[in-house]
């Protein structure tokens, strides 16, 4: 195994991508490379700072530590959004691209096989499969979801750099099986996680958007006396969402011991 270098990682998934056939998945895999590539080009991170993994519902990127994060972050919150809805605008209801993401800083090394391990890759590959995320992502209009890890958020985010509002950003934990996982949520944080939101998920299609995931709806509660039964849902206390136990899933086996990634679709079914 190489010795471990410091890397920003890079996650993107496709939402629903088990639902769709072999010719849209096809289809979803190009748009999802293509919208990669011109994120990280308008950031300035050439392909020689890259080291890409194909995970087929999702792709890995490992970027040279000296390229430029706040760069990074404002393509994600900026450029691919805006690909994203020229895309899902022309395109049918089967083919619309949402996209679960995650930006993470930490050490990677490389095993005899090729893989990549360390406890840094580990965490943001939780981070990406972490019902939050999907929560977060099937409730909102936009077609992006993007978590970063606290490392991020302290070392960059907080700092309110231009193009990359702190205020944005949201704390929240996740509960994995090596303890409380503390990351980021850019945009407003799923009904399940906001106490001051109570919303239940619905059936409606969310304005705006595209795909199939159901809107929020919302039910107020009457000012001047208590609230009658069923006027508004039942709010979770705290932040906290289950992940499930094992190694975390996206297609193929990395070495072996606690630090294996195991990255692809099989084990998400209808999560995905």
């Amino acid at each position: 195994m190489t010795d471990p270098v410091s890397r920003t990682i890079l996650l993107l998934d496709i939402e629903r991508f088990s639902d769709r056939d072999d010719v849209e998945q096809a289809y979803l895999r190009r748009m999802l490379y293509d919208i990669t590539d011109r994120a990280l080009e308008s950031a300035g991170i050439d392909e020689t700072l890259r080291l890409r993994a194909d995970r087929g519902d999702a792709v890995m990127e490992l970027i040279d530590a000296n390229a430029p994060v706040t760069a990074l972050l404002r393509a994600l919150l900026t450029e691919v959004p805006a690909q994203l809805r020229q895309i899902n605008r022309m395109a049918s209801r089967s083919a619309q691209i949402r996209l679960r993401g995650v930006v993470a800083t930490g050490w990677v090394a490389v095993d005899l096989q090729g893989g990549w391990v360390g406890s840094d890759l580990n965490r943001a590959c939780r981070l990406l499969d972490a019902d939050l995320l999907r929560a977060a992502l099937r409730e909102r209009p936009d077609d992006l979801a993007l978590c970063v890890s606290d490392a991020l958020y302290q070392g960059v985010v907080r700092h309110d750099h231009p193009g990359v509002p702190a205020s944005e950003f949201h704390p929240v934990t996740l509960d994995s099986k090596n303890g409380p996982l503390r990351a980021w949520l850019h945009g407003p944080l799923p009904a399940a996680a906001d106490p001051e939101n109570h919303c239940s998920g619905g059936t409606e299609q969310a304005p705006g958007g595209s795909g199939d995931r159901p809107a929020p709806q919302c039910h107020g509660v009457p000012t001047g006396g208590p609230a009658s039964a069923g006027s508004r849902g039942t709010p979770a206390s705290g932040h906290v969402f289950n992940v499930s136990g094992g190694a975390v899933s996206f297609g193929g086996s990395f070495g072996g011991g606690d630090t294996n990634i195991i990255l692809g679709d099989q084990d998400r079914g209808e999560r995905s």
